[in-house]
């Protein structure tokens, strides 16, 4: 007997031509799983889907689109022990890449047929789920420059587009955020708590890093004064992110909770999961080990070599017979 699961598909996420991509999905899953498929719509969520599914009984969810639809599919099963498939095919694709999960369709059905899990963490933001992270001011903000057709025609850059854009309009506001014992006044630009995040999400890398799994949530803090100082308050957080080290700049502060309550003057916009939600205030509470997920087995090997595509390659193998 193969093992049942429910395929919640986003038609419109990615740039992908959504017909190929659930024919190469089917093509590798439906040999070992019986796939139960089901497509969001304007009026049908994920989360929805998901409810429906658990009712039916299935052994497994797998969600494929962008962070936002796993963010929401996930929601109907945080606590169940249900296992989670990830198949990313999103503009960013953080969650998958946060938890080394492949961003590849192949990568990802592979993953899901090995059949390893592992529990993370998830949280609840205003009571909607939060797998990645919440960013308040000037995140949210940029998410919203970056619309449906931005990504759509530049991916990835869509973001780094809008976040240009948006350091025009840089703006500082006042904001308090208050933990299960004390409560922390100061200004900022940008706010974001984060559950999970790759190294690409650069404002929430203040801490040395980010654990999925610990229980906590990590808050950065980035305070610049200017636009000279957000630029270079971002460059030394995208080195944060790539060497592992705290942050050292007295505009950058981080500090890590189970929960967080944080109220703005004035209010603020909110971002959750790529999603923008509405405004400030939030509370943002750790569900520890909260969701069940397919992982790889082992890491991929990152390749120690790579010659071939170099103009006038030789490679001649040396006699070792006279070693």
């Amino acid at each position: 007997m193969n093992r049942s699961a429910c395929l919640i598909f986003n038609p419109i996420a990615g740039q992908g031509d959504p017909d190929t991509e659930l024919a190469e999905i089917r093509a590798i899953l439906e040999p070992d799983i019986d796939l139960d498929i089901y497509f969001t719509t304007e009026e049908i969520d994920a989360d929805q889907l998901a409810y429906q599914a658990l009712e039916r009984g299935v052994e497994a969810i797998i969600a494929s689109g962008g962070d936002g639809t796993l963010s929401i599919a996930a929601a109907a099963i945080v606590g169940t022990d249900i296992p989670f498939g990830i198949i990313s095919r999103g503009t960013a694709n953080a969650f998958a890449t946060a938890l080394g999960i492949p961003d590849t369709i192949a990568g990802a059905c592979n993953t899901i047929l090995q059949g390893a899990t592992t529990h993370v963490d998830v949280a609840y933001c205003n009571d909607r789920p939060m797998v990645l992270l919440a960013g308040i001011g000037f995140e949210a903000e940029t998410v919203e420059l970056a619309d449906r057709n931005a990504k759509n025609r530049f991916g990835m850059m869509a973001y780094v587009l809008a976040g240009i854009q948006q350091l025009r309009n840089l703006k500082s506001f006042d904001v308090e955020i208050e933990t299960e014992d004390r409560i922390i006044k100061t200004s900022a630009s940008a706010v974001t708590v984060a559950n999970a995040a790759p190294p690409t999400s650069v404002l929430a890398q203040g801490p040395a890093g980010l654990i999925y799994d610990d229980g906590l949530l990590d808050l950065t803090i980035v305070a610049p004064t200017n636009k000279a100082g957000a630029i270079a308050a971002t460059f030394h957080l995208f080195q944060t992110a790539s060497t592992g080290n705290a942050v050292e700049r007295d505009d950058i502060g981080f500090l890590r909770a189970k929960q967080f309550k944080i109220t703005t003057e004035p209010s603020q916009k909110v971002v959750i999961d790529g999603e923008i939600v509405g405004t400030t205030p939030v509370e943002i509470k750790c569900v520890p080990a909260g969701l069940r997920i397919f992982v790889p087995l082992i890491e991929e090997v990152e390749p120690t070599e790579k010659l071939e595509g170099l103009p006038n390659l030789i490679i001649e193998m040396k006699d070792k017979a006279g070693e």
